[in-house]
């Protein structure tokens, strides 16, 4: 008989038992990328590399895929599938040793799922979340025991520096185009530097909320911003990394993030950032740029013309952005920490580990 595969956590070899991992049935669909997805499938890909076994279930009907997993088995669930089927996920949870994948706390950008998110949560064994802000709100609003919440930050892939261009006029957004991501905001920002040379480049899906995005369209146009602004829709990951290595700054003004992982990819190519001080993305940011508060054009506007007008400021970011690249995790960091997650549940006896991430939160 072939002995289990062994993965070495803590410095100590074991013996791992599978782990099934469920994910939406879209994970690696182009035309609909998302952090979540990309979150999913680097983790998956780390926990093969560390040797944990794993079966990869997409998702069509929750309640039959999480049915094919034996009694007392580790399932990692991703937590938009979780949330929109509790009927599914808490009958589940007593014969499986559920984790939720939260990628951010659904209910605190739309309430209406707090019944339904709490029930999942509180059923599961486990809740990783993205960031030290996400599990302290979901500590706080879902009354979760702080030993059952875990902190996996995301990961960066190692990537060269930009070459920045002397005046910093390429500004790149990256998300999809959504009420809650902002655009509307970083518009109205926008419209007052008219008298300064920028181009933004906003990538991500158009078609979550085709209202909005008609009427973002229609705001450029009547705002006489069409020859400085293009939605160019979903990119593939090459074209993402291009867009990257040929931007100076990263603009955000996303009215909820979990973490941010736009953020980290951009500190990784050495871009500075200016986002919206909210939810998780001060844990990404670091000292790598400006936080400003969401909803309030007026105190974008200010970031960026600094950032345009001033290029002691551009030289003093471009240099903080530098600093946090060498600080950023590589995914296998994040893989490892879902391997201890695994290992946690393990029936044969878990080793002890802190719930609490190591990463430091930090502001600039």
């Amino acid at each position: 008989m072939t002995p289990p595969p062994v993965v070495e956590v803590h410095g100590r070899p074991r013996p791992s038992l599978e782990t099934w991992y469920v994910v939406p049935a879209g994970i690696d669909d182009p035309a609909r990328p998302s952090g979540g997805n990309r979150y999913d499938r680097r983790v998956l890909l780390g926990l093969e590399e560390l040797g944990v076994p794993v079966h990869e279930l997409r998702a069509g009907d929750l309640a039959t895929e999480l049915a094919a997993a034996p009694d007392g088995a580790v399932v990692v669930v991703d937590g938009l599938l979780a949330v929109a089927a509790p009927a599914a996920v808490v009958p589940a949870a007593r014969r499986l040793r559920l984790v939720v994948l939260l990628h951010m706390p659904f209910s605190e950008a739309d309430p209406t799922l707090a019944r339904a998110e709490r029930s999942v949560l509180t059923a599961a064994a486990c809740v990783m979340t993205t960031s030290d802000w996400a599990r302290d709100w979901v500590i706080r609003h879902h009354g979760l025991m702080p030993e059952r919440a875990w902190v996996a930050a995301p990961g960066v892939d190692p990537a060269p520096p930009a070459e920045p261009s002397p005046a910093g006029a390429r500004l790149l957004c990256l998300a999809a185009v959504t009420a809650g991501k902002g655009h509307d905001v970083l518009l109205t920002a926008l419209e007052t530097l008219v008298d300064l040379d920028w181009q933004l480049t906003c990538a991500g899906a158009v078609d979550v909320e085709p209202g909005f995005v008609a009427g973002l369209r229609e705001h450029v146009q009547r705002s006489g911003l069409g020859d400085r602004v293009e939605l160019t829709g979903p990119l593939a990951d090459a074209e993402v990394a291009g867009a990257l290595a040929a931007t100076d700054l990263l603009v955000s003004a996303s009215r909820h993030e979990a973490y941010g992982m736009a953020v980290s990819e951009a500190l990784a190519r050495a871009v500075p950032v200016v986002v919206t001080d909210v939810g998780g993305h001060p844990e990404a940011v670091g000292a790598g740029g400006v936080l400003v508060p969401p909803d309030d054009p007026d105190r974008l506007a200010a970031a960026l013309r600094r950032w345009l007008t001033e290029p002691a400021e551009r030289e003093r970011l471009r240099s903080a952005a530098a600093r946090r690249r060498t600080e950023l995790l590589p995914w296998s960091a994040t893989a490892r920490r879902i391997a201890e997650v695994v290992d946690a549940l393990n029936p044969v006896g878990p080793w002890p580990v802190s719930p609490v991430t190591t990463r430091p939160r930090t502001r600039p």
